[in-house]
């Protein structure tokens, strides 16, 4: 049996700082990247839950296979609209104007 200490703190940190990376950041990458830290710690806790569990090839051990997958698809469609939005705009920033201003 493992200890649960360990891992639940780094869960809990993990989506601590996705929430914090969430909430603060303007720059849509890093909102991206917060997401994903958000992600990472339901990982951790989710395997460390089935670890602690007494069945071993119970649901804990196939669903974070599932969830990955699932994110890297996330990451690409997310990150082709980030780049598209950056081809429109010249920003990639959340709160810039919607379209680019003329100075002439």
């Amino acid at each position: 049996m493992i200890h649960l200490v360990g891992p639940y703190l780094l869960a809990a940190a993990l989506v601590g700082l996705g929430v914090a990376g969430i909430a603060v950041r303007r720059n849509a990458v890093l909102v991206l990247v917060g997401v994903e830290l958000v992600l990472s710690g339901g990982l951790v806790l989710l395997v460390t839950t089935q670890a602690a569990g007494a069945d071993r090839w119970a649901a804990g051990s196939v669903l974070p296979l599932f969830t990955i997958t699932i994110a890297a698809a996330e990451v690409v469609v997310a990150l082709a609209v980030v780049l598209a939005v950056f081809r429109m705009r010249g920003s990639i920033d959340l709160d810039a104007p919607s379209a680019p201003e003329d100075t002439a």
